[in-house]
């Protein structure tokens, strides 16, 4: 499954980039976000692995991830490994004439096991999901007040 979202937020790319990529902002706009830890590679450079845990409901869900290239200013990109799901995600940063930021995140999930019955019959809610985060990360970054 493959899809795309944007978003534009009103603050220079610099800016932008400085606030998503602060590992210890990520529990300020993903909700659910219980911790990061960093496993191997140089943190925030390509090969760099790290494992993230999210509280969803009353499940834990653990994933790896990979940052697979690295081109920032404009483009980064990354994968997620959890159990029956893998996802690669290529997120670009534009500026835009008012000097904001425009923020596409392309991506592609591959499904295993039960989670391939769950991609089948709700697509849509990876896709909404998101672009739940990117609307949170967008309220956080312009208003630089903790959401959760």
């Amino acid at each position: 499954m493959k899809y795309t979202t944007e978003i534009e937020i009103r603050l220079p790319r610099e800016e932008v980039l400085k606030k998503l990529y602060n590992p210890n902002n990520l529990k300020h706009w993903q909700k659910g976000f219980v911790s990061k830890e960093h496993l191997n590679g140089e943190p925030g450079e390509e090969g760099a692995e790290s494992r993230l845990i999210y509280k969803m409901g009353k499940r834990e869900i653990e994933m790896t991830e990979t940052i697979t290239k690295k081109e920032l200013p404009l483009k980064l990109s990354a994968s997620y490994n959890a159990k029956g799901v893998y996802n690669i995600q290529k997120n670009i940063f534009e500026e835009t004439p008012r000097n904001h930021t425009m923020w596409t995140s392309r991506n592609k999930f591959e499904f295993s096991g039960f989670m391939k019955l769950m991609g089948w019959l709700m697509p849509g809610a990876f896709k909404k999901q998101t672009y739940q985060y990117m609307q949170d990360f967008k309220k956080f970054a312009e208003t630089g007040k903790s959401l959760y």
